[in-house]
């Protein structure tokens, strides 16, 4: 069963992860966006990591809620909305459960990822965050390190995509060859994940 402490420990392990990636993001963001999605997303995983030293949720849902409404706040562009409600219906769909399966926290996230679709738009392919995390739920149904894979791959599969929503979409043909960044950072936070389960040294 997967507890507070569990989830905490998930959000942690990501802002270390978003913290050590973030130039990596950034050269990313800067062949197909705005060359600022790193230091967005290591600032909003920063003020996440604040909050939650000041603050105690009391259960799993609180705290993926409480992390999407910093996130919301802190990060700019396109990532604080879309990370910020993927997290905050995931907590929402957690509900009130002190403990949460693997499966419920599955199936939660994938009400995460409908509202994310809803919000930005976007499906399967048109290479973004979902291109990283629609695989990677499918995965941890089975196992938080089949998760962890299926994240991996599904960004490294976004550069032969042409991209179809945000910045990108404006490049038209020359988006091409490129890894998308939010998926990039999609996947650090699924790895992130599989470290909180004790699965980050590739087991």
């Amino acid at each position: 069963m997967l507890d507070t402490d569990f989830f905490r420990h998930w959000m942690t392990a990501t802002a270390a992860a978003m913290d050590r990636e973030a130039d990596r993001l950034t050269e990313l963001d800067a062949a197909i966006g705005d060359a600022d999605h790193g230091n967005n997303m290591r600032r909003g995983f920063a003020a996440v990591d604040d909050v939650l030293e000041k603050e105690t949720p009391e259960t799993p849902g609180a705290v993926l809620t409480l992390t999407g409404r910093c996130l919301i706040s802190t990060v700019g562009g396109a990532s604080g909305p879309l990370y910020g409600t993927l997290l905050r219906r995931t907590g929402k769909a957690l509900g009130e459960a002190r403990e949460v399966t693997r499966e419920q926290l599955a199936e939660a996230l994938g009400a995460g990822l409908a509202a994310v679709a809803q919000l930005g738009g976007a499906k399967a392919g048109d290479k973004t965050m979902l291109d990283a995390l629609l695989p990677a739920v499918d995965g941890l149904s089975a196992s938080f390190g089949q998760a962890r894979e299926a994240a991996r791959e599904g960004a490294l599969a976004t550069v032969p995509l042409r991209a179809h929503k945000g910045r990108a979409s404006y490049l038209g043909e020359r988006s091409i060859g490129h890894q998308d960044p939010g998926a990039a950072s999609a996947a650090l936070l699924v790895e992130a994940l599989a470290e909180a389960a004790g699965t980050g040294d590739g087991s």
